[in-house]
C-alpha cells in the first residue's frame, strides 16, 4: 500500500492540495498507526496529517473518496461472504471444467490465469489484477483524455490479454464456455476503462488546471467571457497568494559583500585586533511605500476588478500603501482594501465611484488638493488605467508634479501599445513623466509588473 500512498498523495496535489515531503512523510506515520482496515479511520488520517485548511479538506476528502472508490484489493481466501455468493454462482452456473467436458473435452487446465479468473467471477481478485496492472502500466502517468485508450490497452497487455484471446480461440469448440469467456472479457473491458477514467480524474486534473491557468494568464483581461470570470478571479487570487507568500515576511539576508574594515577593526580592538567578529557593508534599502491610483471608469470596467484584486494583494504585502480609485472624481478606498474582503472590497468601491465616463485630469486635481501629502521621495506611485479622458483637459501638469514628488512613477495601460495615442488616449503625453510604462492586457504582465515594483524593495 506505500505505492498506493505515494499515488495518493500526487493526486491531492492535482487537486490543490499543498503536500510537502516531510507531510508525506507524517501522513504515513500515521497510517501505519491506524491501518487500512477502517476506511474512515483512514481518511481522518489522512486529512488531519495533510490538510492545512478547509478548503484544503474539503477538496482532500473529495480526492479520497474517488481514489479509494474501488474496492481494496484482498489477498488470500474470500471471506464468508463472498465464499458463499461463489457457492450459489456456482450452482447456477457450472464451472468451466464442467462446460468444456460437457463439449467435447476441452481441458479447463489448459485455460490461462486470466481466463480462469474471469470465468471464476472472483470480484475481489479481478480488482486486485486491475490495480497491479495499472501500477505496471503507469496509470499515475495519465495526462491528457486522449490516452485513455492507449492506458487501457496497456493495463489489459499487463493482465495478459494476448493469452486470453488464445484461450478464446482455444474454446471455439465449446460455444457456451466462449460466449461466457465473451461476455466476461466486454466485462472487463467496462472495468478497466472505469479505472482509467478514475485515473484521469485523479492524476490529470492538476495537468488540465495549469493548462487552463496558462491560457487564461495570457488572455487578453478585456475580452474575458462572462463564463470566465469567476475562473479569472481565482487565477488572479493565486497571483496575490504568491505575491504575499514571496514578499510579505522579510526574508533572512546572508551576510555577504564587502568587509567593511574600520567597523570590523573597532570590533575586534579588545583582541589586539585579530578580527574574530566581521562586520559587513549593508545596502540601504528604503521602507516600501506605494500609493496606487486605479481608473475603475466604464472603459475599463471588466479589468478594474483585477486591479483592485492586485491593489487588495499589495495592502498585505506592504506596510504604508494608500490606494485610490476614480471615474470622473477620485476617492481614497485605502480602509476599505484594508477592513474588507476583496469582494466585499470591490462591490463597495464600484458603487460609490465606479462605471462612470473617466476623467483624469479633473480626477489628478482631486489627488493634488487633498492626497499630495501622501508623496514623499520614497513613493512609489503606481497608476492603472487606460489614460482615455474622453477629450478633455489631461492635466499633464499635475502628474509632472507628482512625479518630481516622488521616487518613481509607474503605469500599467490595460490597452495594447498600437492603441496609445490614438483617439481620446493621452498616453504618450502621460509617459513623458512616467519612470516606467507598461502593458498590462494578460494576468501574466499584471502579476510581473506588479512583482516587479514590489521586489525592488526587497
Amino acid at each position: 500500500m506505500r505505492e498506493n500512498l505515494h499515488r495518493f498523495f500526487r493526486a491531492a496535489r492535482g487537486a490543490g492540495v499543498h503536500v510537502s515531503p516531510a507531510e508525506s512523510i507524517d501522513a504515513m506515520r500515521a497510517v501505519k498507526q491506524v491501518g487500512f482496515s477502517d476506511r474512515a479511520i483512514l481518511r481522518d488520517a489522512l486529512l488531519l496529517t495533510l490538510a492545512k485548511s478547509q478548503d484544503e479538506k474539503l477538496a482532500l476528502g473529495d480526492c479520497f473518496d474517488l481514489f479509494f472508490s474501488q474496492p481494496e484489493p484482498r489477498q488470500g481466501h474470500l471471506e464468508a461472504d463472498d465464499n458463499d455468493d461463489a457457492s450459489q454462482d456456482a450452482d447456477q452456473t457450472p464451472s468451466p471444467s464442467s462446460a468444456s467436458e460437457a463439449g467435447e473435452g476441452q481441458p479447463s487446465e489448459g485455460l490461462g490465469p486470466l481466463a480462469q479468473m474471469l470465468l471464476s467471477q472472483d470480484r475481489n481478485a479481478i480488482a486486485a489484477a486491475i490495480a497491479s496492472a495499472s501500477g505496471a502500466a503507469s496509470l499515475s502517468d495519465i495526462r491528457y483524455s486522449t490516452q485513455r485508450g492507449i492506458f487501457s490497452s496497456r493495463i489489459l497487455d499487463a493482465m495478459g490479454l494476448q493469452r486470453l484471446r488464445d484461450d478464446l480461440e482455444l474454446t471455439a469448440t465449446n460455444p457456451s464456455l466462449a460466449e461466457r469467456l465473451r461476455g466476461a472479457l466486454d466485462a472487463l473491458r467496462e472495468a478497466v476503462r472505469d479505472t482509467v477514467s478514475q485515473g484521469l480524474a485523479l492524476y490529470a486534473r492538476e495537468e488540465a488546471e495549469n493548462l487552463r491557468n496558462e491560457i487564461l494568464r495570457n488572455a487578453p483581461l478585456a475580452r474575458i467571457e462572462r463564463r470566465q470570470v469567476a475562473e479569472m478571479r481565482a487565477l488572479i487570487r493565486q497571483i496575490a497568494r504568491r505575491l504575499r507568500e514571496r514578499y510579505s515576511k522579510p526574508r533572512k539576508r546572508q551576510r555577504r559583500g564587502h568587509l567593511d574594515v574600520r567597523r570590523t577593526l573597532r570590533r575586534n580592538a579588545a583582541w589586539g585586533g585579530v578580527p574574530f567578529l566581521t562586520a559587513w557593508k549593508r545596502k540601504h534599502r528604503d521602507r516600501p511605500k506605494i500609493v496606487a491610483i486605479c481608473d475603475v471608469s466604464g472603459s475599463v470596467a471588466q479589468v478594474s476588478d483585477f486591479f483592485l484584486l492586485l491593489i487588495h494583494s499589495l495592502h498585505e504585502v506592504v506596510d504604508d500603501v494608500h490606494s485610490f480609485a476614480f471615474s470622473s472624481h477620485l476617492i481614497e478606498v485605502s480602509e476599505i482594501l484594508e477592513k474588507k474582503s476583496p469582494e466585499e472590497a470591490m462591490a463597495e468601491i464600484m458603487s460609490k465611484v465606479g462605471f462612470g465616463s473617466s476623467d483624469y485630469g479633473s480626477s489628478l486635481v482631486d489627488f493634488e488638493k487633498e492626497f499630495m501629502s501622501t508623496l514623499t521621495p520614497q513613493t512609489t506611485v503606481i497608476v492603472l488605467g487606460d489614460a482615455r479622458s474622453n477629450n478633455l483637459d489631461p492635466r499633464a501638469d499635475i502628474l509632472r508634479r507628482i512625479s518630481e514628488r516622488s521616487k518613481r512613477v509607474v503605469w500599467l495601460n490595460p490597452e495594447g501599445r498600437l492603441a496609445w495615442g490614438f483617439g481620446d488616449s493621452e498616453m504618450p503625453r502621460y509617459a513623458t513623466f512616467c519612470t516606467v510604462v507598461r502593458q498590462c492586457a494578460t494576468a501574466q504582465q499584471l502579476e510581473r509588473a506588479v512583482s516587479d515594483i514590489v521586489a525592488t524593495y526587497q
